[in-house]
């Protein structure tokens, strides 16, 4: 436990460093956001804060990570690999976007099929190491999807992606939701790490360890972002944050088995993922929409509630849903 302590300390210092770095060099290079007409009115004076944040929190999760890290690297690398993979992409759309100053990036089928190719190598990644087999929540018992399992993965992993990149709205929500997700998949890698010594599986054992301190980093990384990202931020993560992140969450489902688990302890970022599918379904069905704007944090956002006060109230959810995945184990 101490390696996890020393992962988010670690992390967490590094990112207010390169933070105070990075901001004002960005501003320099004016990497700033542009905003979406479509979007709540009061988010247009955000016109101009330096975006591309994710740079922040990225660099000391690989750091912390890589330090820290003992005997087998197997499943760390993987998973900063699909951390940074899906980083690119989001780097990718975010440079796209300043560079042609507008507020789209790549078209959705060159980042559906980046997503997708991603997904398929780290499925069958994950298929060839730990089997076919997933964790039911709430069940000592194991689920084998056979042949399905890279076709589901896939599904899951770039379903998951989106669904991070999508809770990345409001000043400090995804950095601040994500750092409790985080927390959590780092007590699970924890427990299933000394589960796995004690079945005599030291392979996983010490993966899981390294997980664990994964996880952890991931955790500090988003801390320290979190100073520079609160209301009102300074900086934006971007794509190349939320995509990240997003990577780096189910990175951590996957490798852990707990990919059942996502609809419990990322309940938050199902549920923005699922405001905009059905606001989109009913609103080309019946001409009406379900919500004042999707994704579910403009809802509230429109409600009359501050971006404080939403962002909070989805933290709190989300501990919640995190102190119910931690008992589903």
């Amino acid at each position: 436990m101490e390696s996890l302590i020393y992962a988010v300390i670690i992390s967490f210092v590094l990112s207010l460093a390169i933070g105070v770095v990075a901001i004002p060099m960005l501003r320099r290079l004016k990497f700033g956001q542009h905003v979406r007409h479509e979007g709540p009115q009061t988010h247009l004076q955000k016109a101009g804060t330096p975006t591309m944040g994710g740079i922040i929190f990225l660099i000391p999760i690989c750091v912390a990570s890589l330090m820290l890290a003992r005997g087998s690297l197997d499943f760390l690398l993987a998973a900063l690999l699909v951390m940074l993979g899906f980083g690119l992409i989001g780097f990718v759309d975010d440079y796209i976007k300043i560079a042609r100053c507008r507020s789209l990036g790549l078209k959705a089928y060159q980042k559906l099929l980046a997503q997708i190719t991603i997904g398929v190598v780290f499925s069958y990644y994950a298929y060839t190491h730990l089997g076919s087999t997933v964790t039911i929540p709430f069940f000592k018992s194991e689920w084998d999807l056979g042949i399905m399992y890279i076709p589901l993965m896939t599904f899951v992993i770039v379903g998951t992606v989106n669904s991070v990149n999508l809770n990345d709205g409001l000043d400090g929500l995804a950095s601040g939701v994500t750092l409790i997700v985080a927390a959590t998949f780092s007590i699970l890698a924890a427990y299933l790490a000394s589960s796995m010594r004690q079945e005599g599986l030291e392979y996983l054992a010490v993966n899981y360890g390294n997980l664990m301190v994964f996880a952890g980093a991931v955790t500090g990384g988003c801390l320290g972002f979190l100073r520079f990202n609160a209301y009102p931020a300074q900086v934006f993560m971007g794509d190349t944050g939320s995509m990240g992140l997003g990577g780096a969450v189910v990175a951590l489902a996957v490798l852990l088995k707990l990919p059942l688990f996502l609809p419990i302890i990322g309940g938050i970022y199902m549920a923005e993922a699922l405001s905009v599918i059905i606001q989109v379904a009913s609103y080309k069905l019946t001409g009406k929409r379900v919500f004042r704007m999707s994704p579910l944090h403009h809802h509230f956002e429109l409600t009359g509630m501050s971006e404080p006060k939403v962002v909070t109230m989805f933290m709190i959810a989300t501990t919640v849903l995190c102190l119910i995945g931690l008992l589903a184990i």
